[in-house]
């Protein structure tokens, strides 16, 4: 069982930056590809972007490509998403959530084995 808590969230004008982390729980954290997802109101949720349980391979949504950036510290069994230029359209509630998937990242919510409860991004224009 993997328990997962993100923390960085908040209100930020649209330029701003934040960076999410997503601390994790379980002893093989080192072995899961790590996600990040949002939803905005009304909408379905969407990959933001993930990576390898090594690091070396990451996805990026063509929406925030250049923009974010995700990475991850496996001997504190942290996740990061570094948000940079922010814009309204980025609002919504971000999620971070692991897959016990091999040798690939996963972009379906539906590969995608543990959650954590979101922490909301609000950016103002």
């Amino acid at each position: 069982q993997v328990q997962l808590v993100e923390s960085g969230g908040g209100s930020v004008q649209a330029g701003g930056s934040l960076r999410l982390s997503c601390a994790a729980s379980g002893r093989a954290f080192s072995r899961y590809s790590m996600g990040w997802f949002r939803q905005a109101p009304g909408k379905e949720r969407e990959i933001v972007a993930a990576l390898t349980g090594s690091g070396l391979r990451t996805y990026y949504a063509d929406a925030v490509k250049g923009r974010f950036t995700i990475s991850r510290d496996n001997p504190k069994n942290t996740v990061f998403l570094q948000m940079n230029s922010l814009k309204p359209e980025d609002t919504a509630v971000y999620y971070c959530a692991a897959a016990g998937i091999i040798g690939r990242v996963g972009v379906s919510a539906s590969e995608y084995d543990y959650w954590g409860q979101g922490t909301q991004v609000t950016v103002s224009s």
